[in-house]
């Protein structure tokens, strides 16, 4: 028997012995990754002095990234300016994306498009996906759904597959061209075959529906699933849905519970609004409408209508809570304004039941 412990010690020490040798390892990786990014930083300083274009544009990045240091949007835009002015395409489109997305820049869509033009004049792709994105939905500029495709195609055929999938969008949207969904499915396909993740959704959910494809739940579960075993919430909440409701797969309201919360774990309000509707209604898990609370009241911090409305709801019939006719003709008022239907119309029962009960107010 002593000799089992002292082989068992010796086990012990050597496992000992490697995770500590990892551990080392690791730790050195961790600090030559921040010494590299530390000299690459004060290299790109001096080098961004000296007014090297591509040195300011690392800069930029540095900054906007908060790689090393501080994340400051105002000082990353400083060096993309600088770098953009010298004709740098990186930058130009950086630079663009932040004055349309108001990162550390005012809102300034026209900005956007200017810079996003001096790139296209240097023959980016990117760029051209961007100011034709910019021209579809007539950000800074006048609304051309001609100009936008010209620009996306110019993209889509040097293999872009954001691009691609934009063009997808144009005939399934019908902006500019006549609605061709069959047309969309060939632009999502190309997409997806560079591994865009939107056009798997859209792909799977034109399979549901049949559109531009013949109506198959089968292949679109496929679809659907290729993304969400890797973790995507859209994903997750579509396979969810076809076992919810029994499309293409065995009905089995427990394997869509579980969809639902791998997504709601992501934080998506969709997810959490749906995993709080099975636990008000007792699909998939015993019935509790404390659990539903909960989870609603997540997907409404997101100012999600249905979260909003279905709490509305259980304020309304005091499910899990008292009877609260005031805090059910807010939650209904919120939803409401994001143009809920069912809120629109609980809201004016509200109103007209509490008008009725002090008509002197």
């Amino acid at each position: 028997m002593p000799f089992v412990g002292f082989f068992v010690s010796r086990r012990l020490f050597k496992f000992k012995e490697l995770v500590m040798s990892k551990m080392e390892e690791l730790l050195k990786q961790q600090h030559d990754i921040v010494a590299a990014i530390a000299a690459e930083y004060k290299r790109s300083r001096e080098e961004a002095a000296q007014g090297e274009a591509l040195a300011q544009y690392n800069l930029g990045v540095i900054y906007y990234k908060g790689q090393g240091v501080q994340q400051n949007f105002l000082e990353a835009s400083r060096y993309f300016k600088l770098a953009a002015e010298q004709g740098n395409i990186d930058a130009q489109i950086d630079l663009g994306t932040m004055y349309e997305h108001a990162h550390g820049v005012s809102n300034d869509p026209a900005e956007a498009v200017r810079l996003y033009s001096l790139a296209v004049a240097q023959g980016s792709v990117v760029a051209h996906c961007r100011l034709g994105h910019m021209f579809e939905y007539g950000l800074g500029v006048k609304q051309d759904y001609q100009e936008a495709i010209r620009l996306y195609k110019i993209a889509a055929k040097q293999d872009h597959p954001e691009a691609q999938y934009a063009m997808g969008l144009v005939y399934e949207n019908h902006h500019g061209v006549e609605q061709d969904h069959a047309k969309a499915v060939e632009w999502y396909k190309l997409a997806a075959a560079h591994g865009h993740v939107d056009s798997h959704i859209h792909i799977g959910a034109l399979l549901e529906n049949g559109q531009g494809l013949k109506k198959d739940h089968v292949e679109a579960m496929r679809w659907f699933m290729l993304l969400a075993v890797k973790g995507h919430a859209v994903a997750q909440i579509n396979v969810g849905l076809m076992h919810d409701r029994g499309l293409g797969v065995k009905e089995d309201y427990v394997e869509a519970m579980r969809w639902y919360k791998l997504a709601a774990a992501q934080d998506n309000a969709d997810a959490q609004t749906k995993v709080g509707f099975m636990y008000a209604n007792g699909k998939g898990v015993p019935l509790n409408y404390a659990e539903a609370m909960r989870w609603y009241k997540l997907a409404a911090a997101h100012d999600h209508a249905s979260a909003l409305s279905n709490l509305g709801f259980m304020y309304d019939h005091g499910l899990g809570v008292e009877v609260d006719d005031a805090k059910a003709l807010v939650y209904y008022s919120k939803a409401a304004k994001k143009g809920d239907p069912y809120a629109i119309k609980n809201r004016d029962i509200i109103e007209a039941r509490l008008a009725a009960q002090h008509p002197n107010k």
